[in-house]
């Protein structure tokens, strides 16, 4: 917690496990949200939004999908002093809340596909400990509803979204996950199967869910009363297949345990809030105004440079802190990159760039830095990841031999291993190695 508020992300609120997003986390959330919409639309997905109210009668509706919720749901009872004649749910998740207007909507195969995603908070009101961004009473997300024909066209979507779920970790926030398919008991309460990207945490030794893409098959159909006329079989009526998937912004606290280090946040450059940040340097009692004015002219010009190609830049010309005080500053938020610019730069027409995810140092030549950081940031986007991946393949260990499997956990890996894949048996493997 201490590094997300010296870090500059959020802020405590006076309700206990929800949290204030600042400008350096939301704006992550904003680069994630960019990039996904926009592979979404590519798919034919639309934007909406439905209301953040559920009616007690429609939420109890689909009893084995609100089960697994049940405990997490909060209540609206009380409107100013009366009391409401019937309470009211505030979403956790939206199935229960769209699927009536799906069967409403959906009148024949021509109606067909329906690929609706909001952007919205839902509320889960945990009991467990707290933690920031992973395990938070109101979080941000989105969720995607769609409904299909066939299965088939269902799976493919499962599929496709769950590669964009993969490329949001691996190409944006520069984190290694594995996609997989759940097991029957830890699947989505009603789903018919559920996919997921799993990552790992090398600090706790642990994976951690980082998004699910699930096929709902005909379950929500058939309870909703979501049917067509079967084109393939006339005068048939046919459930539709459905699917949900969403991404929250736990990705950002998967982020920040993979990256982070002793001094702070490091930032992944293509989700920073601010990607370069240029610092004054050799501000000595011997400058002369103008060549103090020079320096400081010459940091707002390369960040103008930089912002005018799309770099997000800043200059930190704030009197009364010393360099060394603005470098640690800049440290614990994780900008990716550091120019210094001082006196001797400017002469040899140069500046020192330091890396913050290895504190690399380089010089670069001042006027070819609009064409060299685009790539410069790239190259720390590809260290990164490497870095994360190494760690992550250090710590993948093939097991066949039911001895290895709690040495190999107790030494913070994760396995892979056969099973029968039967609940049963899932259970048993739970139960054996908590025992040891």
């Amino acid at each position: 917690m201490a590094v997300l508020i010296k870090g500059d992300m959020l802020d405590y609120y006076d309700v206990s496990g929800c949290y204030i997003l600042k400008p350096w986390s939301y704006s992550v959330w904003q680069a994630i949200q960019n990039w996904f919409d926009a592979e979404i639309k590519k798919l034919g997905v639309d934007d909406c939004y439905f209301p953040m109210f559920v009616s007690s009668a429609r939420l109890e509706r689909e009893k084995d999908h609100i089960e697994g919720f049940a405990p997490e749901v909060a209540w609206v009872t009380r409107a100013g002093s009366k009391d409401l004649d019937e309470p009211i749910a505030i979403r956790p998740t939206s199935e229960t809340v769209m699927y009536p207007y799906y069967a409403k909507w959906i009148r024949s195969h021509r109606d067909l596909p329906l690929k609706l995603n909001q952007w919205n908070s839902v509320v889960r009101w945990e009991f467990k400990n707290p933690q920031p961004f992973l395990r938070t009473r109101e979080f941000l997300w989105q969720e995607g509803h769609t409904a299909f024909l066939t299965e088939e066209e269902a799976g493919k979507e499962v599929r496709q979204i769950l590669d964009l779920y993969r490329r949001v970790y691996e190409d944006l926030l520069a984190v290694p996950v594995i996609p997989g398919v759940k097991s029957e008991k830890e699947k989505f309460a009603g789903g018919y199967y559920t996919t997921t990207v799993e990552g790992y945490i090398p600090t706790t030794g642990r994976g951690i869910q980082g998004a699910t893409s699930h096929c709902l098959g005909q379950n929500f159909s058939k309870m909703f009363d979501i049917t067509v006329e079967d084109p393939r079989n006339p005068g048939q009526k046919a459930h539709v297949w459905q699917n949900s998937w969403g991404l929250s912004t736990r990705s950002i606290g998967v982020m920040v345990m993979i990256h982070g280090d002793d001094q702070g946040l490091v930032m992944p450059p293509r989700v920073a809030h601010v990607q370069v940040v240029v610092v004054p340097v050799g501000l000595t009692a011997k400058l002369s105004e103008e060549e103090r004015k020079s320096i400081y002219d010459n940091c707002e010009k390369v960040a103008a440079d930089l912002n005018a190609v799309g770099i997000r830049t800043k200059a930190d010309l704030r009197e009364g802190y010393t360099p060394g005080w603005k470098f640690n500053d800049w440290e614990l938020r994780g900008v990716p990159v550091r120019l210094e610019v001082g006196p001797r730069d400017i002469a040899a027409g140069e500046v020192k760039a330091i890396r913050r995810h290895d504190n690399h140092k380089s010089q670069l030549s001042m006027g070819d830095l609009a064409q060299a950081m685009p790539k410069f940031l790239d190259e720390i986007h590809d260290a990164m990841f490497a870095k994360a991946k190494k760690s992550f393949d250090e710590h993948l260990y093939k097991i066949d031999k039911w001895e290895q499997v709690v040495p190999a956990l107790d030494s913070k890996n994760v396995l892979i291993l056969p099973w029968c894949e039967a609940e049963a048996c899932e259970d048993d493997i739970k139960d054996r190695s908590a025992k040891q």
